[in-house]
């Protein structure tokens, strides 16, 4: 098998242009992400599906944010409209569970087959609005319970799973979007807390990494630290497919196509890119190429890690949870 581009890769539009076309088939990548800009109708997303696994070349995944609240790129009426996470802990991983398989079954009718969930970022009061509801709980052993219910339910559905945002963005005060968290807890604190919960779900296929600094462990963005990536590895003990949080974020320093080199050579493994930018892409492609073989050999495994969708009834699911949330 030819190795696969290092990126995950959106496009500009509700359609492929030529020039996503021919660039694609020359780079290949892992995989693809929608946002809202790519969403108009069902059959319209599954065409786009078509094309991007067309160009590709072989059945890439194509993910998205379909987390519920604010971060939900399907909205209705494609897609059933979920409350933010936080605002459902009470109602225990069952509910979590239900939610997970029903946006499966729908990101799956669609041909979407990848969602960038579960967010085991453990919430505290101080963080960020940006971030705090999208969180499963305000405790490690109540995150971890709702994250293996949200991986296990999208599972279930045809879906893989994405768990966010490593090794934990639950002390950032800031909006990586547009500036640098920093946090300055101590090792032994984030051990038993936010790497914990990352801990717990190291079996998961698929990760993305968070755009901040441990200021106790080391001064660079945890997406291109060496030192970051070891804790994620060897500490947290996650052996699968890492992928970098959107690397257009500006809680990164540099120009684009840096910011991708140096987070390879952090020892991620594809860098995500989400705005679509075609002059972007070309420049991610020109300085990162192909996967290495040990992150080759980790997309593989993710890939196998699909599965087809249980057989059950969507409409007793769904009755199921709107009695759980009534």
């Amino acid at each position: 098998m030819n190795r696969f581009g290092a990126a995950i890769l959106g496009c500009a539009g509700q359609a492929l242009t030529a020039d996503e076309r021919a660039l694609f088939r020359d780079v290949r990548p892992f995989g693809f992400i929608l946002f809202a800009r790519n969403i108009e109708s069902a059959d319209q997303v599954r065409t786009l599906c078509d094309q991007m696994r067309a160009a590709a070349g072989f059945d890439a995944p194509v993910f998205i944010d379909q987390e519920g609240g604010r971060v939900q790129r399907l909205r209705a009426p494609l897609a059933k409209e979920f409350r933010p996470p936080l605002d459902d802990v009470a109602l225990g991983p069952r509910a979590f569970w239900l939610r997970a398989r029903l946006i499966a079954h729908e990101l799956r009718s669609m041909g979407i087959d990848g969602n960038c969930i579960p967010t085991l970022d453990v919430a505290r009061d101080e963080t960020h609005p940006i971030l705090r509801n999208r969180c499963y709980g305000t405790d490690v052993a109540t995150v971890v319970r709702h994250g293996r219910a949200v991986a296990d339910g999208l599972f279930a559905g045809g879906v893989l799973p994405v768990m966010k945002h490593m090794p934990g963005h639950g002390l950032g005060t800031l909006d990586s979007h547009k500036d640098l968290p920093r946090v300055g807890a101590p090792r032994d604190v984030l051990d038993h807390t936010d790497f914990a919960a990352f801990r717990a779900l190291n079996d998961l296929p698929l990760a993305m990494t968070a755009h901040l600094v441990f200021e106790e462990i080391d001064p660079q963005p945890a997406t291109v630290s060496n030192i970051m990536v070891k804790v994620i590895r060897k500490e947290i003990g996650f052996d699968g497919l890492l992928m970098t949080d959107d690397i257009s974020m500006e809680a990164l320093s540099g120009t684009v196509d840096e910011r991708c080199a140096a987070a390879l050579a952090a020892g991620c493994d594809l860098v995500l890119h989400c705005n679509g930018a075609f002059d972007e892409m070309v420049s991610i492609w020109d300085r990162c190429g192909e996967m290495t073989p040990a992150a080759q050999t980790r997309a593989e495994a993710a890939l196998a890690a699909r599965r087809a969708p249980d057989d059950v009834d969507i409409a007793a699911l769904e009755a199921e949870f709107d009695a759980l949330t009534a």
